[in-house]
């Protein structure tokens, strides 16, 4: 028998601030029959509460939302491999959430949304676990990607830099990847998820830091400067915004200033 397919929307809805979802996200928002949103627990209640903020203003009733709790991930420091073992875990056991989700939650010809922070192709699972539900063949649907704002374009609009330099390479890694892609200073560094404060690492006179934290939402937090002389004060106000939230999203990038007579 061929399985139902259904329709899924992933919708971006950019790093914080309601005023950076897209035309063509609030479009789709109104195409929505049913909206799936994965909350992080009570200590990240404020990311579900914004999203329930964004259809109350743009969802089209009658709709439906289906609230779940994302699995928790084993966070502890690990090798390369162990770490992609529990992601992948992971990842498994939310595909198993978001599959009963469709099955369950949705009639045939209805519309369903996922709304993702940032763009659903920068670190985000849900495109990959879909992916990975289509391939199981017990659930099919049609997959449509609304991009959204990052968390890198909004740093950049913030410390009001291009994210970019004229005729160098921009790098995008994860903070644990840092140390290698640290080893080449041709270009610019993005770096995502550092739960370990991995910048406090990085040696050089000439790097300077455009660190964010909580971006795009009343909460946000914003350091820049030559990296030797802003880091601990980056620590500071982490750990204290970490205490104060019981959470922590942030984002930098690491940039080599060369002095003008060099």
């Amino acid at each position: 028998m061929t399985p139902e397919r259904r329709r899924i929307l992933v919708i971006g809805i950019g790093a914080g601030d309601p005023d950076h979802l897209t035309l063509g996200a609030v479009k789709a928002i109104r195409r929505a029959d049913v909206f799936f949103v994965v909350g992080k627990g009570q200590d990240k209640s404020s990311l579900t509460d914004l999203r329930h903020s964004m259809l109350e203003e743009h969802a089209q009733a009658p709709y439906r939302v289906v609230e779940v709790t994302d699995p928790s991930r084993d966070r502890r420091p690990m090798d390369r491999s162990d770490y992609a073992a529990a992601v992948q875990d992971w990842r498994t056991r939310r595909g198993d959430i978001f599959e009963r989700l469709m099955r369950e939650e949705m009639s045939a010809g209805e519309t369903g949304a996922f709304l993702v922070w940032g763009d659903p192709s920068l670190y985000d699972s849900t495109l990959g676990i879909l992916n990975d539900i289509e391939e199981r063949g017990s659930v099919s649907a049609t997959v449509e990607v609304v991009p959204g704002i990052t968390s890198v374009s909004t740093l950049a609009a913030r410390h009001r830099i291009p994210v970019n330099q004229v005729g160098r390479p921009l790098h995008i890694t994860p903070a644990r990847r840092l140390a290698d892609v640290g080893q080449n200073d041709d270009g610019d560094i993005v770096v995502m998820l550092d739960a370990h404060e991995s910048f406090t690492q990085v040696e050089g006179e000439d790097v300077w830091i455009y660190w964010g934290a909580y971006l795009g939402t009343p909460d946000e937090l914003l350091v820049a400067g030559r990296l030797a002389e802003v880091a601990d004060r980056i620590r500071h106000v982490r750990a204290e915004a970490r205490a104060r939230h019981g959470w922590i999203m942030d984002t930098y990038l690491l940039r080599i200033v060369k002095s003008p007579d060099e």
